[in-house]
């Protein structure tokens, strides 16, 4: 965590960069948050994209960012960062602009987090974490630190009613969160990843009631039992028939739990519709597949990545279900997130099984079946049936209205279009990996159902 540092000519590389003093600078205002409508706050941070982007690459200034390869070394890059850096709080304030506390936390994190971490990890050194060998674990901790604070003290600024301490967790949750966000791997700008997760995060975390939590306490004991027996079950005869490997048993067996506590039976069995969806899409043509270099590795099992990817967002999903006054609305996000995920996986299986040529979504020319961002026609109708399999047995099991539903279907397809528009443009470049993909598709997809359940007052 934190840039490493360099040697240019002038010699070792200021512990504070300019990149960095212009991005904490840039936070002084959101002190003003309270004092403007979000129009006006989407004005402001409008004003500073354009001075970003016109008046600052005329100044002499080193704008650049240095990405940290291991520790002690790095390399640069373009500033991209600093009009990613007022994107970012642009999208902020179109997304949460009426929480404006969340705005500024979030902003704090991005700002203070980031920066901070910079100099812990240049002054401190120390131990690198293990997933990402060009971060450090005191820049790790730094970015909590700082995350933490400067998050709760934009907050409180900003909403003075907000409880102490349950803000103060949260704040420090989502610091956490943007941390880990932060250490991952890949080549997205953390200005982007950042920010829209701990938005994401924050928004629903501050939804959080402890007399929802409450009302649900005397069905989770029989629950918790129910969900383990059940879900160790399912995990061991998916590790026998080979449609996942040990690692992918064990997080399979977590997120289905998880998924279980949310709404009992019910929830677990729209999981298992999707991973039965899965499983027979995967085997269907598999040596077909794997004649074009198209098939899923390791004979179709899944690892705990796959698995993650796509049901970490459902599992989160499942747990503001029964932990806030919105369990309808956070239901109907949980199926759209499956939906998005069932979709994704049937297209892409059947798509590679029956079709040898696809078509790039952003630009509709032909590529080999199973490329990043490629669809087909087979396909596509085959990931649309999967789509609607799911939200119909949602519907059937009382989860949803007939209303809501139209929602969480049209979330989901937003979400695989969403998906492939990752697929073809980032992926590509190998600036994420398809788990980040398919992760942000299905986060895509239950945010928006979400978004769109509030905004239009169907929950």
């Amino acid at each position: 965590m934190g840039e490493a540092s360099v040697c240019n000519g002038l010699g070792r590389r200021p512990v504070i960069s300019a990149r960095k003093v212009v991005h904490i600078s840039m936070l002084s205002f959101a002190l003003l948050l309270p004092f403007l409508t979000w129009v006006e706050a989407a004005g402001a941070a409008l004003a500073a994209l354009l001075f970003n982007l016109f008046v600052l690459p005329r100044l002499e200034l080193d704008l650049g960012k240095q990405v940290a390869v291991t520790v002690g070394e790095s390399r640069p890059v373009a500033w991209t960062g600093i009009v990613a850096y007022p994107v970012s709080v642009l999208l902020l304030i179109l997304l949460f602009g009426r929480r404006m506390e969340v705005v500024g936390a979030v902003w704090a994190i991005m700002a203070l987090g980031d920066g901070f971490a910079s100099v812990a990890g240049e002054t401190l050194r120390g131990p690198a974490i293990p997933w990402n060998r060009g971060k450090s674990w005191s820049g790790f901790l730094a970015f909590i630190a700082a995350g933490t604070l400067g998050s709760f003290a934009l907050g409180r600024w900003i909403d003075p009613s907000l409880p102490e301490l349950k803000v103060l967790l949260i704040c420090a949750a989502t610091a956490t969160v943007g941390a880990v966000v932060e250490t991952l791997p890949i080549g997205l700008d953390d200005n982007v990843s950042v920010p829209l997760v701990c938005g994401g995060f924050m928004y629903c975390a501050l939804l959080i009631q402890w007399s929802a939590l409450e009302s649900n306490l005397p069905y989770l004991g029989v629950r918790v039992l129910l969900a383990v027996a059940i879900n160790g079950v399912f995990a061991l005869v998916a590790l026998a028939i080979r449609t996942v490997n040990r690692s992918g048993a064990a997080m399979g067996f977590l997120m289905g739990a998880i998924i279980y506590m949310g709404y009992g039976y019910k929830s677990f069995l729209i999981l298992l519709v999707f991973f039965l969806l899965g499983t027979v899409a995967t085997r269907l043509g598999y040596s077909r597949k794997a004649a074009r270099g198209a098939a899923e590795g390791r004979g179709g099992a899944r690892s705990w990545r796959e698995a993650t990817a796509n049901t970490l967002a459902a599992a989160f999903f499942s747990v503001l279900v029964i932990t806030t006054h919105y369990e309808a609305a956070f239901l109907v996000a949980m199926i759209a997130a499956l939906a998005e995920a069932a979709g994704d996986t049937i297209s892409s299986e059947i798509g590679q099984w029956l079709s040898g040529r696809a078509y790039l979504i952003t630009t509709l020319k032909p590529v080999p079946a199973g490329q990043d961002g490629g669809i087909s026609l087979v396909g596509t109708l085959a990931g649309i049936t999967a789509t609607v399999a799911i939200v119909a047995v949602g519907y059937g099991l009382g989860l949803c209205r007939p209303e809501t539903a139209v929602v969480a279907l049209v979330a989901a397809g937003a979400g695989n279009l969403f998906d492939s528009v990752l697929g073809a443009t980032i992926e590509r470049r190998g600036l994420v990996t398809n788990g980040i993909v398919n992760f942000a598709g299905t986060s895509f997809a239950g945010g928006l159902a979400l978004g769109l359940l509030l905004t239009l007052h169907l929950v």
